[in-house]
């Protein structure tokens, strides 16, 4: 089964917010930007993000977010990270969780170059860093 393009981007613009109308979806999720320095996997249990020293995830809003087209989405903004207060380690992730600790993973993917990041350090995705493709 494929979903047709208007599917995706009914989809992806319901669980970023871009739209009030969710029919079966329900609400949208709060959108929650996460770093790791692991492949998450598809469930989120080998999620291994920073602990401590200033790291938290970054909440968004759908403003945060373009609009879907052709089964893509993309961040309209910057997403800026607290700046670190001691090492995070080498980051090769990122993740979309719907709380700010805990809750359900949404999306996650491989950063194209990982980056150890260490006290002052403040980590971010220029707008348009970070693309979602529903297919």
């Amino acid at each position: 089964m494929t979903l047709s393009n208007y599917a995706e981007d009914a989809i992806l613009n319901a669980l970023f917010g871009k739209t009030s109308d969710f029919g079966a979806l329900g609400s949208a999720p709060s959108m929650y930007v996460g770093l790791s320095t692991a492949d998450p996997g598809e469930d989120g249990s080998s999620d291994a993000p920073p602990s401590g020293d200033g790291y938290a995830r970054v909440s968004t809003a759908a403003s945060d977010w373009n609009a879907a087209s052709s089964g893509s989405l993309d961040n309209a903004n910057i997403i800026q990270f607290p700046e670190a207060t001691g090492s995070w380690g080498t980051i090769t992730h990122f993740t979309i969780y719907d709380a700010p600790t805990g809750g359900n993973l949404i999306f996650s993917g491989a950063l194209d170059t990982p980056k150890a990041f260490i006290s002052g350090d403040t980590p971010l995705f220029a707008a348009g860093d970070l693309s979602f493709t529903a297919n």
